[in-house]
């Protein structure tokens, strides 16, 4: 329903519920749940701030989930696709760890990492693992490699792996190549998976 929404950081607070902050856009006042490291880098002279949004519809109330990075919403959108992982569990993982960390334990089994976010036992760290390994490997079985990598400059099987989780994460195609050529200006192209899929996340976060 929304993607995102720009407006006039307002104010925020955090409660024994979590916290929140509130973005003001064509006189209405939006209130998101947001991460916590996402609370502490809101300042109170903020001005014009883009919030990428997630709508969490339950039976008894809808609310907005908010993060200041498109690819945390994107990861909490899948992690809570996990039977059992709620906003709130989602929001104390991706607090826990970088989005590339969270890809990384998932396509690695390590569940035991991902047990020492809070709230997170082996069993449900287990569950999100094999739950998780076949959205982000969806994409490996599908003809698209040679679409997506037509940049010569765009070759290798690190390269390839990183296109891979990012089109998982739900970006395009033209998205990730630009992300992608920018990236390799500041990294070389043998880089580990990890590394060059952090610095294309860097810049699709701008």
């Amino acid at each position: 329903m929304y993607d995102y929404i720009k407006g006039i950081f307002t104010y925020k607070n955090a409660t024994a519920k979590g916290c929140f902050a509130t973005v003001e856009t064509g006189g209405v006042g939006y209130s998101f749940e947001i991460m916590q490291r996402d609370f502490v880098a809101l300042n109170d002279d903020s001005n014009q701030i883009k919030v990428f949004c997630s709508l969490q519809h339950k039976e008894d109330k809808m609310s907005l989930c908010g993060f200041l990075k498109r690819e945390d919403r994107d990861m909490f959108n899948i992690l809570t696709s996990v039977s059992g992982v709620g906003s709130k569990m989602a929001l104390a993982l991706l607090d826990s760890f970088h989005v590339t960390d969270l890809v990384s334990f998932v396509l690695d089994e390590d569940f035991k990492s991902l047990t020492s976010a809070k709230g997170v036992g082996q069993k449900l760290a287990q569950k999100i693992i094999l739950e998780l390994k076949g959205k982000l490997n969806s994409y490996k079985d599908l003809d698209i490699r040679q679409d997506i990598s037509s940049d010569k400059e765009l070759k290798g099987q690190n390269i390839e792996d990183a296109q891979m989780v990012l089109i998982s994460l739900g970006y395009d195609k033209s998205e990730i190549n630009s992300a992608l050529c920018h990236a390799l200006k500041t990294i070389d192209k043998s880089s580990p998976a990890e590394e060059i899929l952090k610095k294309a996340l860097q810049i699709l976060s701008v």
